[in-house]
This record gives structure tokens, sequence and C-alpha cells, in this order.
């Protein structure tokens, strides 16, 4: 059966509706006569006037609008203490929840009461009076700005027209596509589909399919699919690419005589093995007095990637690389990301530098920052470092070689420069620690995948001491050049990478949840609560619960973001923080390249308003792509337990809800979900106070925390939902 929809035929209508209030609250002080509004929207035609005339009669009735004199209207005065600007998050169920910025409780808002509005809009709210112990409750009225308007759906294809379902659970509704707009879309494709138009009348929005991504479950469909659900692009305009490929990136005397030569100092990189850019190096240089110059020496992007330019504003709006699951979506073409920016060894390379000068107990004696160019010596994996690092040899054995000629020798001033970094970094971590900073050593889940993009297999990413030593000099560097010019007076506008304190709310949840397992926080101070998190997150190490308790730490904590307004770094417990040594990746980085390097040649301060609209775009970019991450490890996690569904897997039930609970398997941190309808031996119901769903009959639980055996009941790779059956607890 097929839906009925209204046809637009009040089009004209709601047309001059929307004008009346677009033309009334442009100026909500001035008042205007039909004739004046019509003037201003451009209606000529006699039967249209007459709809404006009695439009704007029904509008005062309603008291939507005022007649301030005879015929004269303006907008209804708003009282900022109802009204407020936001963004939709809406739920699973439908309805949602206003975060108004500012305000310290969200706006609920039921489902009826929506006006159209859908997930990540920024629109206007009215604020219900609160009743007493009553959460606070309104109704959308205006919709400001749409977050997006192409999303991913499956097309229903009728005779004459089509529907698209949207495969995200938070879209309520379908799209309607008349037939020429179908764009040769099969049956049963996923599709991306631009909305048009939502008249008042029809019960869908009116769209156009504008790409055929292809059969749902298959692999590049999915992955696809994963990045146009938020508006991330999978490749490069073709003009963007032209215009990088004509890009010179040959390395020139005149350009080298205007930079430090650093050339001859003994630099190498060390990078995850699988990495195709290099974007960072060390230089290391024992000097007379026996202190250390260690240069940190990043890929000179700015020096390619020139403002103004088609290749500039598509790294803009990309703002990031992102890291799915079976590939990266790079910021820049190949042509800078892979090749010209990329310090591979034994190439000139345009760098732009900070270099120390450090004693041995890891103290800064001087500083200096520039343009520079360098000649790697080296590219190391960080296993090959590693095992420099543990062993004090030369020699790489062909294990864990990333050469194609097997094992190989080093110098010893390359082992003698590795294990001093090594030192050094470690004493740099130990008085990060001891100022406060937060070690969050999360465990990163990796798959092994085949030629076809099928999972083989699980593994876990350790951060070692190569990884820390890279770490120390990379957090060394970001936070000087912020001191650098964050110190300066007068003020200088700059781009900040800040981490708020955390919201001691969310702390003691996590406390009462971690209390269960025998831990517990210390909230004398902000000293004594760092210092009893890194205490946590260093006992949980290796045991059931880590996982669940790294990830409700992290989530206890502020989101870092970019801004010009320097608030310091909580979690790494520096005043002054900056992001500068990733720009083949990061757009702030090339920002932050080009302020400091205008700031050095002693230019004024650069527009504050400009650059926070820059930060805010750059962090809105980072949280889209980091959840098109995690929905592409999702996706592949499901893929993985779809080849299980004969085993028995041991899990951390990780969260609990009235619906069901959240399990997550121990050996491969493959998350799904339990349904309480599916628990059969009993009438569970959630207990929110206990992080539990309890029988009624049997006053038998499950709790946040708890070990559980379960199978796969059901996998959904459109859907990316993994259901699981419970067997039983665990022994």
């Amino acid at each position: 059966m097929t839906k009925k929809k209204k046809g637009p035929k009040n089009q004209d209508r709601n047309l001059i509706t929307k004008g009346i209030f677009t033309v009334l609250e442009k100026d909500p002080n001035a008042s205007y006569n039909y004739k004046q509004i019509a003037a201003k929207l451009g209606i000529t035609d006699a039967n249209k006037r007459n709809v404006l005339v009695k439009r704007l009669v029904q509008l005062k009735e309603k008291k939507r609008i005022i007649e301030e004199s005879r015929g004269k209207y303006k907008a209804v005065a708003r009282d900022t203490k109802t009204y407020h600007t936001g963004k939709v998050d809406i739920t699973s169920k439908g309805n949602a929840y206003i975060v108004i910025e500012g305000l310290e409780d969200d706006v609920f808002i039921s489902s009826n009461k929506l006006k159209k509005a859908f997930h990540r809009d920024i629109v206007e709210v009215y604020i219900f009076p609160r009743r007493k112990g009553r959460k606070l409750e309104g109704e959308i009225t205006k919709i400001i700005e749409r977050d997006k308007t192409n999303f991913v759906g499956i097309v229903q294809l009728q005779k004459n027209y089509a529907f698209v379902t949207a495969t995200d659970f938070r879209m309520y509704t379908d799209f309607f596509i008349p037939k020429d707009k179908i764009n040769n879309a099969k049956d049963g494709d996923k599709v991306i589909v631009k909305m048009n138009d939502w008249p008042d009348d029809a019960d869908s929005p009116y769209g156009e399919i504008v790409e055929v991504l292809g059969k749902p479950g298959e692999h590049n469909t999915e992955i696809h699919s994963i990045l146009a659900e938020y508006g991330l692009p999978y490749e490069f305009p073709l003009e963007v690419e032209n215009y990088a490929n004509k890009i010179d990136t040959s390395i020139k005397a005149d350009e080298i005589a205007k930079r430090r030569d650093m050339r001859d100092t003994l630099t190498f990189t060390i990078d995850p093995k699988d990495a195709k850019d290099f974007d960072d190096a060390l230089s290391f240089l024992k000097l007379e007095n026996g202190n250390y110059e260690i240069g940190v020496h990043i890929a000179d992007v700015s020096h390619y990637l020139q403002p103004d330019t088609i290749l500039d504003d598509e790294a803009y709006d990309r703002a990031t690389s992102v890291y799915l699951v079976d590939r990266v979506v790079p910021m820049l073409p190949e042509v800078l990301s892979n090749n010209a920016c990329s310090l591979r060894p034994n190439e000139e390379k345009y760098t732009f530098s900070a270099v120390f000068e450090i004693n041995e107990k890891a103290e800064l004696i001087n500083q200096w920052f520039g343009r520079t160019v360098i000649n790697s010596n080296e590219r190391f994996a960080y296993e090959e470092a590693q095992h420099i690092i543990e062993t004090g040899e030369n020699t790489i054995p062909e294990a864990i070689s990333i050469r194609e000629n097997g094992a190989y020798s080093v110098s010893n001033e390359i082992v003698d420069a590795t294990i001093t970094l090594d030192k050094l970094a470690k004493i740099m971590r130990g008085k990060r620690m001891n100022a406060g900073a937060i070690s969050f050593d999360k465990v990163e889940v990796r798959f092994s995948l085949d030629e076809d993009a099928n999972p083989t297999g699980v593994y876990f990413k350790e951060s070692k001491d190569a990884n820390k030593l890279i770490e120390e000099f990379m957090l060394l560097a970001n936070r000087k050049v912020a001191e650098f010019i964050g110190k300066q007076k007068p003020e200088k506008t700059f781009i900040y990478r800040v981490h708020n304190e955390p919201n001691e709310e969310k702390l003691a949840n996590l406390n009462g949840i971690i209390s269960r397992f025998g831990h517990k926080l210390d909230f004398k101070s902000k000293k004594t609560i760092s210092s009893s998190l890194n205490q946590l997150l260093e006992d949980v190490k290796g045991k059931k619960e880590q996982n669940l308790v790294d990830t409700l730490a992290i989530r206890s904590m502020s989101k870092a973001i970019y801004t010009t307004d320097n608030i310091g770094h909580y979690g790494l417990a520096f005043n002054y923080y900056s992001h500068f040594t990733s720009p083949i990746r990061r757009y702030p980085d090339v920002m932050v390249h080009r302020l400091l390097q205008h700031y050095l040649d002693g230019g004024a301060s650069a527009k504050q308003e400009i650059y926070e609209e820059k930060c805010k775009h750059s962090s809105d970019m980072e949280g889209l792509a980091a959840s098109a991450e995690r929905d592409s490890i999702k996706y592949m996690q499901i893929k993985f337990m779809d080849d299980h569904k004969d085993s028995e897997f041991v899990g951390v039930i990780s969260g609990v809800t009235e619906w069901g609970i959240y399990v997550e398997i121990i050996d491969n941190k493959c998350e799904g979900m339990v349904r309480i309808r599916d628990i059969k031996d009993d009438y569970y119901t959630f207990d929110e106070k206990s992080y539990s769903i309890v029988g009624q009959r049997t006053n038998n639980s499950y709790q946040l925390g708890e070990q559980v055996v379960v199978m796969v009941k059901s996998t959904d790779l459109v859907k990316r939902h993994l259901d699981f059956s419970l067997l039983r607890k665990a022994e």
C-alpha cells in the first residue's frame, strides 16, 4: 500500500505566509501595509495580492502578528526570557532536546512540537513556564538554519514517484521524490537525497536524488554512506585536483636562502608502519656545552597552500582528514599530502620548525621558531624505534623491519639520539603528570583486513615508549608556540586548543560506577581529582572493566575545542596550548603556521571574529569526522561478528537503558545490544539509580560492569545494528 500525499495546491499561500514573517521579522520595530509587503515580496499578481491581504487579517486574528495602526502590521515582540536559539538533538524515540548555550538544562520538545526541524538544526524555541519538579519543556517556533539538506536513504520506487526512507534513526520522515527527480535510481538502492521544499500541507518534504551510492550492504556503498551522512566528501573535485597538480613543488635555491638550513643536522621520522604522510620529524644535535639542540620539524604546508585559492577553500571546508577503518579521506590532495609535504627520507623538504636547546634534566634553555629546510636521514616505524629504545642495538631485525630487504643497521648516532630523546621525553612526561595532566591511554581497536576489506582479525593498538617519545616533543612544540604568541603584549589573536575543567556532576556519576569495582575519586581539590583519575586509569589497565572505565572517564571530561579565547588545557595541565604539528591533516595547524609567520614578520594582530568563526568550523568538522570514524569501526565490528554467529563470547555490560543492555565483548571490543524484550526468564525493568535492569518476579539483576555470556542474534550492516542473545552470567 502506498502512502497518499497532500498536493502542493496551497503553495502560494504558504510562500506568502513565509514571506510576511520574513519581511516583518527582518525589522521587528517597523510596521508595513500590505502594499509595502507586496512590493518587498515582488507580488504584482492581483490574485496573490488578495491572498496576502487575507493572510494578514488571519495572522492578526491568531495573534501571530500585530496591527499597530489601521492597515499597518508588525512582528510580535519576542520575550528574550522565553525565546531562545539552540541546536536540536533528536532522540531515538522521535522527541528532541534543544541545547542552548548559557542555559544549564536542555529544553525537552515532544515530537508533535518539532515544526519540521531535524537533528542538529539551529532553531528558535519557545520555553513554557516551568512547572515545579518538571524538566524544561518548549516548542520550536522557527528553523533558523538547517544543519544539512542532503540525507542518505533507501529508495522505494512507485509507478510515478518514489519515496526515500532515511537510514538515520533520528529522521522521522521520508522524502517524496517526483518522477523527474529520481535520477535513474533503482528500487532498493542506497542514495543521497537533497531536500528541496517542505510545503505546509505536505506530509513529507519534497526532494531529488542527487547520487546513487549503490546496493545496501556492499562495502563501498556503506563506507560512502557513512561519509555522506556527515556531509563529508570522499573525493576531490576535478578542478581542485588539477589546481594541486599544477603547483610547483620543486625545491628552489632562492627559497632555501630565506630559511634556516638544517639539512646537515641528524634528522629522522617515527610514524605508524602503514603511514603514507610524514608531517613531523625530529632533529638531534649534541652541543659543545653538553646540552642538546632538538628540532621539531613540521611540513610547511602553508608554503604551498595559499589563501584565497580553490585548494585552500577545499582544505578549509574539509578542515580535517578523516580516518575510516579501511581508508583515509585526506584534507589535501595526494600531490601535497603524500609527496611534496611528506618528510620522506633523503629528500629536501621545506619545514616550519620549533628548535629547542634542552639540558639533560629536560629543562628548556632556548627556543627558536621559523621556516627551515631539512633532509631526513631515516624513516622508522614505531616498532623499530621501540626496538632501539628497549635493546640499545643498532640492528633492526627482519621481524619488525619495514624495509623490503629485511633486517638492516642504523648508525650509532641514531641509536644515541633515540635513547637520549626517550630519556628526555620520560622526564617531560613525569613533569606533566606531576602538574596534574591526565593520562588517557585508551585501547584503540584495529582490524586486519583482506584485499576485499573484509575483517580477518582484531588487534589493539598499544602506545609504547616510542609513541610517547614523539607525543612529548609534539606537545612541547604545540605548547611553546602557543606560549610564545599568547604571552605577547599587546595581546594577539591566535588559535588555541583548549580543554575546560570536567563537569563535577559527571565525575560524581563516574565515581558511583567505579565504586562497584572498588575504585574511587578524591574530590578535595583540582590536583587530587586529576591524580586520583590517573590512579584509576592505571589501576584498571588489563582488567575486564578497563575499556568501560576509560570510556566513562573520557565522557566525564569536557570536549577539547579550537578557539581564540585561551582558557588553558585541563587534560594536559598546560596554560597555553595550540596545534602546530599536523598541518597535512588539520586546518587549524595551517592557520597557526600562517599566524605565527605573520607575527614573526612583525604583523599586527589579526581580526579575532574572523578566526573565531574558523575555529568553530574546525571544531564542528572535527566532531563530524570523529563520528564518521566511530561509525566505520562499528560497521566493521558488525561485519566481523557476522562471521562468528555460532560462537559464545564473554562481555562486559557497558550500558544500561530502559530498552536493553549494551554488552562489549572483552576479546575484540565489539559492542552490541541485548534487548530487554528478548530476556525471557522474567519481566525486567530499568533501575536508573543502580545502572541495572531488575526482574520483577525473581529480583535477578544485570548491572553495569557485570560480565555476561552472549551470542550474536542478528547483524544489520545497513542500519549498523548488532544484537546479542543473552545466555547467562559469566562465571
